[in-house]
């Protein structure tokens, strides 16, 4: 059974009664493996939604994210304000399995319009506490001698700076797998210079990496750390 056939028949199962439903993630694009899973967002008019289950069915992995019209604005909303947005980009992107009363076609509409408008902008005060976070992991990086240490640190500082980098460039974010496909398209070779930056350092040199980082966080200002200031104790 393919993908498409698969989760239609997860959500007769599940949801017989639903509105609509969309399959979306790496199974409807080029970039299906082994692993991929089918990510299910399904539309009903009232309770159990809202809620969210892993489910395997038919030798798929399922990931089934049920809502409201209602509950799904919401959480988009929500996630929309941290400019990362999964359930956003699975209607925008993903395949309408079916839908029986018009609310999957408003759905779809409404998230092609949010997510070709792009995130909120990014604050100058949140741009300057990444800056500040990545210079002092530059700092430790600096001064540490301990491989195990600098495996830690540099794995940290590759993410921060891919997630700086989509900042400043007012792309929409993305965690895991995510990070890196956003970056293919906002920042074209990042990816590869700092996983080759990564590399380097777990063979006992920095400079590659630093190099890398120094670059990305030169477009936001460069390093920050004497003058940073915030209210709180942490």
């Amino acid at each position: 059974m393919d993908a498409i056939e698969a989760a239609h028949a997860v959500v007769v199962e599940h949801h017989p009664d639903a509105q609509a439903a969309f399959l979306g993630g790496s199974v409807v694009t080029g970039r299906r493996t082994a692993m991929s899973d089918l990510d299910i967002v399904v539309l009903l008019h009232g309770a159990p939604a809202p809620y969210r289950a892993s489910l395997r069915s038919d030798d798929w992995p399922v990931e089934m994210f049920v809502h409201t019209e209602a509950t799904w604005y919401a959480y988009v909303e929500r996630e929309v304000r941290k400019r990362r947005s999964p359930l956003l980009w699975m209607c925008a992107d993903g395949e309408l399995l079916f839908d029986a009363d018009g609310v999957g076609a408003r759905i779809a509409a409404e998230a092609r319009k949010l997510t070709a408008a792009g995130p909120p902008m990014v604050s100058a005060d949140e741009i300057d506490d990444r800056r500040y976070a990545i210079t002092d992991l530059l700092d430790d990086l600096a001064g540490s001698s301990d491989q195990s240490e600098r495996m830690f640190i540099a794995t940290e500082l590759v993410r921060r700076t891919g997630e700086l980098a989509l900042a400043i460039s007012h792309s929409w974010g993305g965690g895991g797998k995510w990070l890196a496909r956003r970056l293919e398209t906002t920042s074209p070779g990042l990816s590869l210079r700092l996983h080759r930056g990564l590399r380097e350092v777990l063979e006992g040199r920095v400079e590659p990496l630093v190099a890398a980082v120094d670059e990305v966080i030169g477009q936001a200002g460069g390093r920050l750390w004497v003058g940073y200031k915030r209210g709180g104790t942490s």
